[in-house]
């Protein structure tokens, strides 16, 4: 399989298993971003630890993900993602739209605190 998703909760792990993120994959990720970015979820981590290359299709998928999650006001977090990745985002001035972590579990521990903070100031 190209991807795996995972679901934590109310966080989806969408991970991609493949090199590039570009037209022959994009299609796919965004039919099964269509399907798991639903109003229950309260994040979204794309772990692209394995891609190295993301061309327009793929970085349309990551702005598909962006505009899903955004409807209810959740977080889109990148796990992992290259400096050629984050370089096309920086370039394409759309950096700013998403959050970023070295690793799966730093993105969670993150969420974790977040969601103890909101329940806090309660």
């Amino acid at each position: 399989m190209r991807f795996s998703v995972e679901q934590q909760d109310t966080v989806a792990i969408f991970t991609l298993k493949e090199s590039s993120l570009d037209a022959v994959l994009s299609p796919d990720v965004k039919a099964e971003l269509l399907i798991i970015c639903q109003p229950t979820l309260e994040a979204l981590i794309i772990d692209l630890s394995m891609v190295q290359l993301c061309d327009s299709s793929g970085l349309s998928a990551l702005l598909l993900a962006h505009r899903l999650m955004k409807e209810h006001e959740a977080p889109v977090i990148l796990v992992g993602a290259s400096d050629r990745i984050k370089s096309l985002l920086r370039i394409s001035q759309l950096e700013w739209l998403f959050e970023y972590y070295a690793t799966v579990e730093e993105a969670i521990g993150d969420l974790g605190e977040i969601q103890d903070d909101d329940v806090d100031n309660l």
